[in-house]
């Protein structure tokens, strides 16, 4: 008897995530069914379920792949290319599977050991039958045709970007992590084009003397993840420059020479600091020899961490004038964030992508380390905690909250994994890691994780397994709650009249976890404030204190580090609210506002309270990034949480107290912090008036240059306002812009800010179709603008086909794309209605996918909170 078992079998996606036990099952139900029959092989589920990569996984090594590419100048043109992978092949006992989401037609040629073989091509893959292999070295060779979904082809530029599972769309491969490969590359672009890939350009020749193009010739690399590779051709303008002996390339499309030089040496320099701490933090040289990087219009993410060409987000790099230190640190964090992938991530990369979060939290949790001392300035705890604390809560609150490690039963799912609890959860809880062990252990456990399996792959139970080794801690235990659970503590804390007594409860009722943390409690008693640590390892502990008078307020988690939803006794939450302003450390301050949010989103404060207070804080706040909190809060509620009559009651006191705020500041961060806020909020005749002035003259408040992009704000801002001179704006503002890039993407949003209910409509409808949401950028900008507050009435009968559309969304775009485009479809409406939608969509479709149900339960969560006021 022969029997062949696939382990790759087509699954109903109600039982994904079931795993390989129902695999087994069905194994055995087959050799008890079958007696000595042969079983007729089944072809591969689309995707890369877990099964087919653990069995590709035990089967393939020294694997290469040699790479050919013709890219035409016209992105109505189809990309070409040719393959060749070199691999070794344990058995011939299973078909071969690779991977390619294009249709048949798109592969020919194909070749194994230069003999034509046999193939089938069910959706997305490619089967060479078992009978047609044996052991042994071999390589496959194809022709084939790319799609165009990951490549992003611009009129004269294109650029690819492959993860999680992409790169199957442009190429034939085994698209899966922990098969790591060599690979080569070759380009045949126009002549005038630059290109940059992983490896180092060896050469550029004519291919004819008459063609005008040229083939490119790039360096192998070393071992990487199918989704690290990546190129990028086009009409691109290079910098380079020399730190500490090593070379560095920016490559951009940036034609504002000002813009460029007031940025260019800084960031030279935060890349090569950032190369130097890690290095000298991991003990390990830089392993991927050149470091090139290229800004991006318009990138869809801040950054991606492709070894030896980094990706990033234009805008993201190239500050304006009128930028704050906060967003000079930011710059700095992401710099520093995804050079340090090129240890966490690429160096050592995860088996599978239920541990993507890993290499997101150390490159986060690296980012601090690295961009924090070169801000003195900044209170660097403080912004820890509003780096990662709101976002955090923002999932952890809702229905749809997900654990830090998910459990992922196909690769084509895995863009669902990401968010704000991989990537702001996650380092609160390493920093939480890290206080437990210390940073020298901790150091030292990561030291012997990345040299152990460098240039391979691990999984987090194996770092845990190194850990636990080097400390008496039982380490299990903790990351099964903090990693493996979904939620946050509930945590309150009472006065006894000796004492407070801190209690925490799982949010989730149903489930009653603990989750062991330490905590600092600052508690205010005749005007004298303490803080006690206190560690909630049970679900109540006591911190006794003198007996006498209740304190003036009990204010838990007061040291930014400690997760939970901090409740506030009624006392504590009426003098916080009225003495938020008198708390003397900024993060104290940081703390409570977040604190009165939530307390707010619970019902337990009245939104123009919270209002009244933060316009409050205009004039009070003097640290910069608690007002920047307070502003960003202040705007969330304004236009979520108060209906239009109690704006226009408050709009003239808020104005005057920004355009005070804007008049006093110091620097043009500053200024121009308070200038966005009246440009989201504005909303008097005479502020807008004001605005209108500034935009038609072109002279901005003293000490507060504008560029270009501030002035298309800004005649955006305007055109929302429906002020009967808006069309002529937007026409104005086109005829202004000078940088291609932007004005491609104002001319694509424009119908957005269009005073026409029906052009807006049609522009969103468009969108249903796959072509017209290719610039996901500029689809969220104009979406956005849409379902702006201020038109919400007239586009709630636009939410059921936004919602329609998510499951083909994370079928076709990119990995932030479906909760960006549910987030920006209802983040303006905040109506029983709205809400109501909503709620119908979610029970009428049963059969949604839990991953993308969780997403529409995120970004619906401040709407039903909202709407129930």
């Amino acid at each position: 008897m022969r029997l062949t078992i696939t382990g790759w079998f087509r699954a109903d996606s109600r039982h994904r995530g079931i795993g390989r036990p129902w695999y087994l099952l069905l194994m055995f139900g087959m050799l008890f069914s079958c007696g000595n029959e042969e079983v007729e092989i089944m072809d591969p589920e689309p995707g890369v379920s877990r099964a087919l990569a653990e069995q590709r996984a035990a089967r393939i090594s020294n694997l290469a792949y040699g790479l050919s590419f013709d890219l035409p100048a016209s992105p109505g043109e189809p990309v070409t290319g040719q393959v060749t992978l070199d691999f070794r092949l344990a058995d011939a006992d299973e078909p071969l599977v690779l991977d390619f989401r294009g249709p048949p037609e798109s592969v020919s040629g194909l070749r194994l050991d230069g003999e034509t073989v046999s193939y089938r091509q069910p959706p997305g893959h490619i089967v060479i039958p078992s009978d047609a292999l044996v052991p042994g070295d071999h390589q496959l060779s194809m022709d084939f045709h790319s799609a165009d979904a990951a490549l992003n082809r611009q009129d004269d530029f294109l650029y690819a970007l492959f993860v999680p599972d992409r790169a199957a769309t442009a190429f034939p491969l085994f698209d899966q992590p922990d098969l790591k490969a060599r690979f080569t590359l070759q380009l045949n672009v126009p002549e005038t084009w630059q290109a940059l890939s992983n490896g180092a350009l060896l050469s550029r020749e004519a291919v004819t003397t008459e063609s005008g193009r040229e083939l490119l010739h790039f360096a192998e690399t070393e071992r990487i993840s199918s989704y690290l590779f990546a190129f990028a051709a086009g009409e691109l303008q290079v910098e380079t420059a020399q730190r500490g002996g090593r070379e560095f390339r920016l490559f951009h499309r940036e034609t504002d020479e000002e813009t460029l030089l007031r940025n260019r040496d800084a960031l030279f320099d935060l890349h090569a600091e950032a190369l130097d701490w890690l290095e000298d933090y991991t003990g390990i040289a830089h392993p991927y020899g050149k470091f090139d990087f290229f800004a991006i219009p318009a990138f869809q993410f801040g950054g991606m961490e492709h070894p030896g060409a980094i990706w990033y987000r234009a805008e993201s790099l190239f500050l304006d004038p009128s930028a704050t230190r906060a967003q000079e640190l930011g710059r700095a964090s992401l710099i520093a964030h995804e050079t340090a992938h090129m240890w966490f991530g690429n160096l050592v990369t995860m088996r599978w992508f239920n541990d993507v979060w890993m290499k997101e939290v150390f490159a986060n949790f690296m980012a601090a380390k690295i961009a924090g001392p070169a801000f003195p300035d900044l209170d660097l705890s403080l912004r820890f905690f509003q780096a990662h604390h709101p976002s955090a809560y923002a999932v952890d609150r809702t229905a749809g909250a997900n654990p830090i490690r998910q459990p992922l039963a196909n690769l084509q799912d895995a863009g669902s994994l990401y968010g704000a609890i991989i990537y702001q959860k996650a380092p609160v809880v390493m920093q939480q890691l890290e206080n437990l062990l210390g940073e020298e252990l901790l150091r030292d456990g990561l030291q012997e994780y990345l040299n152990r399996y460098q240039h391979g792959n691990a999984s987090w139970p194996e770092l845990i397994e190194i850990l636990d080794g080097l400390s008496t801690l039982d380490l299990e235990q903790w990351s099964w709650v903090w990693i493996n659970e979904p939620g946050r503590p509930r945590i309150e804390a009472d006065w006894t009249g000796d004492g407070i007594r801190l209690r925490q409860r799982d949010d989730w009722p149903a489930r009653d976890l603990l989750w062991p943390q330490t905590l600092t409690v600052a508690v205010q008693r005749h005007g004298q404030l303490q803080e006690y640590p206190v560690s909630l390892q049970e679900s109540e502990t006591f911190l006794p204190l003198a007996a006498g008078e209740a304190p003036d307020f009990i204010l838990p988690g007061a040291d930014g580090v400690a997760y939970g939803r901090f409740v506030l006794d009624a006392g504590s939450r009426q003098q916080l609210l009225q003495g938020v302003h008198e708390l003397s450390q900024p993060l104290h301050r940081a703390v409570t506002w977040q604190a009165l949010w939530e307390e707010m989103l619970d019902h337990e404060l009245a939104p123009t309270d919270f209002v009244d207070a933060a316009i409050a804080g205009i004039e009070r706040e003097h640290d910069q990034l608690v007002a920047q909190q307070v502003l960003g809060l202040l705007q969330a509620a304004w236009w979520r949480h108060l209906d239009q009559e109690q704006r226009l009651l408050r709009t003239d006191v808020l104005e005057e107290r920004l355009w005070q705020a804007l008049e006093r500041g110091e620097e043009a961060g500053r200024k121009g912090t308070y200038f966005r806020a009246l440009m989201s909020m504005s909303l008097s005749p005479d502020g807008v008036d004001r605005l209108y002035d500034i935009w038609r003259n072109e002279r901005p408040p003293e000490g507060l240059p504008l560029e270009e992009q501030q002035y298309i704000n800004l005649a955006e801002a305007l055109a929302l306002r429906g002020i009967s001179q808006a069309d002529a704006i937007l026409a104005t503002q086109e005829d202004r812009i000078r940088n291609n890039d932007r004005l491609a993407r104002f001319r694509f949003v424009r119908p957005a800010f269009a005073a026409d209910a029906a052009a807006r409509e049609a522009l969103f409808l468009d969108f249903m179709a796959l072509e017209n949401r290719r610039r996901e950028a500029w689809v969220l900008d104009a979406v956005a603008a849409i379902h702006h507050p201020l038109r919400a009435g007239d586009t709630r009968h636009l939410l059921r086909p936004g919602l329609e559309l998510v499951p083909e969304i994370q079928q076709t775009g990119d990995i932030f794309f479906p909760l960006r485009w549910l987030n920006a479809l209802l983040n303006g409406h905040s109506s029983p209605e709205a809400a109501a939608i909503v709620r119908q969509y979610l029970e009428e479709r049963e059969e949604l996918p839990l991953h993308l149900r969780q997403k529409v339960l995120q970004a619906a969560d401040e709407l039903f909170r909202a709407s129930a006021h």
